[in-house]
């Protein structure tokens, strides 16, 4: 199925896929694929799982949408879980990580503002990704997101990933910084994970510099590393925090939480979002937060998530282009010591869905609910496929 009505921002489409159901999906042909993606982490309960069906079905036949206007009983009730599952204590809504990651991005300006900084500037970390707006994409690291779309946002100062000295370094030549936007994991970048001790040591140096802590968790977030927020592997609490992908199970919805000083900036008038929290999108997110807490799915994510590594690690000890297999609780990276994007049709061909970031990462983002033997499947499936790769 192909139409010219549409921007070619994606290029030629793998398939046309046309149903879904847990970790299968179904193609135009019939042909049926295992998802080992679900949707670039989005659909942490898989496909058409009966709880958001049902909530959203139920929903929709009430009330879709009204404006922020007025009072939304399921966004409270959202607004209530959400800070008590993170630590925090106010959330906005919005519609996607990278309007969460502008939320976040404004906060850190009124916090800078506040404390008299004239030009206040958020630290971020080479090979990030924010999103695709001009300000989350100038946040980003990486130059293919940015190119075309020159000038850039001022505003932001870069430094290594995992690398403590070196903003510290940075934090004595820039008066101007005010808070730091960082991923817990790296998704885009690589599935790169830092130090342990990472985040407290940031966290720590915020304290010490008086700047706020802000944490992406746009596709960490929602269960997806082995706890709720993938910042609670260490002793950590953010000041802010975003979070969108796996809240809705594909139901677009994204929020940015916040606590402390950072909570309370934000005033009538400073922002707003159409859709943002809207009934239908909030009846989708309670729906993913009560089945990740009922079926304590952070802790299977955590189970199935290291079944599959240790099945990779087997499957590959001997396979001298893998130069890496790392990841945390559903998200696994496979770094190769070549480019290896041709890897996503190979697979494809397989019946499995996969894709590749960072030329060179095989990236896997598995629906928390994944069984084991799908699991195995995934795994039996992908390492032919890597053990015969030979280049791009």
């Amino acid at each position: 199925m192909t139409t010219d009505a549409l921007m070619n921002t994606y290029g030629v489409r793998a398939a046309t896929l046309v149903r879904g159901d847990g970790c299968w999906l179904w193609d135009d042909s019939g042909k049926k694929y295992l998802d080992g993606l679900s949707g670039i982490a989005v659909c942490g309960l898989g496909h058409a799982h009966p709880a958001v069906v049902t909530a959203v079905s139920e929903q929709a036949a009430t009330l879709t949408h009204c404006s922020n206007f007025f009072g939304i009983p399921k966004q409270l009730e959202l607004a209530e879980k959400l800070c008590a599952a993170s630590g925090m204590s106010k959330v906005f809504f919005g519609n996607s990580g990278a309007e969460a990651n502008e939320a976040a991005i404004k906060i850190a300006r009124l916090y800078g503002h506040q404390r008299g900084i004239k030009t206040p500037t958020v630290l971020v970390m080479d090979n990030a990704f924010h999103g695709r707006t001009l300000a989350t994409l100038s946040a980003s690291g990486g130059r293919k997101v940015q190119a075309g779309f020159e000038p850039l946002v001022g505003g932001f100062v870069r430094a290594p990933y995992n690398d403590i000295p070196a903003i510290e370094r940075i934090a004595e030549n820039n008066a101007n910084i005010c808070a730091v936007l960082v991923e817990p994991i790296q998704g885009e970048g690589g599935i790169n994970l830092p130090a342990d001790d990472y985040l407290e040591h940031l966290k720590a140096l915020c304290e010490r510099r008086q700047w706020l802590l802000m944490a992406d968790e746009v596709q960490t977030g929602n269960g997806r590393t082995g706890r709720y927020f993938c910042y609670q592997h260490s002793r950590v609490i953010p000041d802010v925090v975003t979070t969108s992908k796996g809240l809705g199970n594909g139901v677009p919805i994204g929020a940015c939480l916040a606590q402390g000083a950072a909570a309370n900036l934000m005033q009538p008038g400073n922002h707003g979002s159409t859709f943002g929290g809207n009934p239908l999108s909030c009846a989708a997110a309670l729906a993913v937060f009560d089945c990740i807490e009922q079926y304590q799915l952070t802790a299977r994510a955590a189970s199935v998530g290291e079944r599959i590594m240790l099945g990779l690690r087997r499957g590959l000890a001997s396979v001298d282009t893998v130069v890496d297999i790392r990841g945390r609780g559903c998200m696994i990276g496979i770094q190769l010591d070549r480019p290896c994007k041709s890897l996503f049709s190979v697979a494809m061909r397989n019946g499995l869905v996969i894709n590749v970031t960072a030329d060179c990462v095989i990236r896997l983002l598995p629906a928390l609910t994944m069984s084991d033997s799908e699991a195995d499947l995934l795994v039996d499936t992908l390492v032919p496929l890597i053990v015969d790769f030979k280049e791009d």
